[in-house]
């Protein structure tokens, strides 16, 4: 574990826990992320405190993830990330390793930076996969909510690995999810993230939950940060990608281990 890991796995102790039926959904909402180090992150947890509860799943309060990112050949989706298009779309695989279960997941950026997340029960499939019937779910949901045109040649081009805790915001319809020991690989290479790090979702249906006050309050400001951008944006030279090179030294790697990432693919 990390030293990110250790301080959650504390935040995550001392919180009254709560079971997965106790937790909103908010598949469309706003998203809010910051990058705190551990000890902002023991000071957030002061100030909330008793006033959110954390995820429990048979026993376990920190649960590992993995999501395995698909694209086109020619990048078409971080290629709309990088430009800020109101229209797009990230795909992805996301295997629960500690809570169970695989999904198949279409998040759809809509107005006003919502987010709109789609899903299908994706057990029993390789997460590198795409079946027929996941590539039928992606072109009707792509065709029915944004009109857009499903691309040809989707194909996984990005993984990462990483650790959660949740909490849950008992006076409302909030969460804000804490990811440590972050890893991005592409099969060939990869590159991990500083141990002493968190990255804070705020997730709520306006984006001023009660987290985003708090934080406020103490300084700290959102970043634009895309797990999968920031991972090819280190892994590979990329057009566009110094969008988030201050991200990348900041959250990844120092500059003198990532120089000799960032090789042309």
């Amino acid at each position: 574990m990390t030293d990110a890991d250790v301080l959650l796995a504390g935040v995550a102790a001392a919180a009254r826990p709560v079971g997965l039926a106790d937790v909103p959904e908010l598949m469309s909402r706003v998203d809010n992320k910051y990058l705190v180090t551990g000890a902002t992150m023991a000071r957030l947890a002061g100030e909330l405190g008793d006033r959110f509860s954390v995820l429990r799943i048979g026993g376990r309060r920190q649960f590992r993830y993995t999501s395995t990112y698909f694209d086109t050949p020619d990048l078409l989706t971080f290629r709309q990330h990088r430009q800020g298009r109101r229209r797009r779309f990230k795909l992805r695989t996301r295997t629960y390793l500690d809570g169970g279960g695989r999904w198949l997941e279409l998040k759809l950026s809509g107005a006003r930076g919502s987010t709109d997340k789609h899903r299908i029960p994706y057990d029993g499939v390789p997460a590198h996969v795409l079946t027929r019937e996941a590539r039928d779910f992606v072109h009707n949901t792509l065709v029915g909510e944004l009109r857009l045109a499903p691309p040809a040649g989707l194909a996984p081009v990005l993984s990462t690995d990483y650790r959660r805790v949740t909490l849950i915001d008992r006076a409302g319809a909030a969460r804000l999810t804490c990811d440590t020991g972050l890893l991005c690989h592409d099969g060939r290479r990869h590159v991990p993230a500083r141990r002493d790090l968190v990255l804070l979702e705020s997730k709520s249906a306006d984006g001023r939950a009660l987290v985003d006050r708090v934080l406020r309050g103490m300084g700290v400001r959102p970043v634009s940060v895309s797990k999968y951008c920031i991972g090819m944006a280190a892994l590979r030279d990329l057009p566009g990608g110094n969008r988030w090179r201050p991200v990348v030294r900041r959250y990844l790697a120092p500059q003198e281990d990532l120089s000799c990432l960032r090789q042309v693919a």
